[in-house]
């Protein structure tokens, strides 16, 4: 496939950005609060079933994820690894019987804005996956 020259609409790619600002912000801050472990986290992390030494390690492995999803030429990349991340985060829900809406489905949200801010951002990617078949 030859590289896609055209430019986003500037209406898309803003779109786009507010659209992937958001879960990164969220998940920016959470990856951050794994780095710092203050009471509430650890708590959480080990409600769930994980032990505290895997906070940091976690942490980390998030920012990384964010980091290249940040970044223009990574975006792709960034996505498909916070896509595992976050179904990691919905297995982990279910198997604690957490409620569906507010926490296991809470992911699988924070995913939809991910792919949806980056597909409105980038041509390659619409070419990709369109959303609707090409004209003649």
């Amino acid at each position: 496939m030859e590289p896609d020259t055209t430019a986003v609409s500037k209406i898309a790619l803003w779109a786009g950005r507010i659209v992937s600002a958001l879960p990164v912000l969220f998940l920016l801050m959470d990856g951050v609060m794994k780095l710092i472990k203050p009471a509430p986290v650890v708590d959480a992390t080990v409600k769930l079933g994980y032990p505290a030494t895997t906070i940091v390690p976690l942490g980390i492995v998030l920012l990384i994820c964010t980091l290249l999803y940040v970044i223009p030429r990574t975006s792709v990349l960034g996505a498909i690894l916070l896509t595992g991340y976050l179904g990691g985060a919905v297995a982990t829900h279910i198997r604690v019987s957490d409620p569906l809406f507010t926490h296991v489905l809470f992911p699988v949200y924070l995913g939809v804005m991910i792919w949806l801010g980056l597909y409105l951002r980038d041509n390659l990617l619409r070419r990709i996956i369109p959303l609707r078949s090409p004209g003649p």
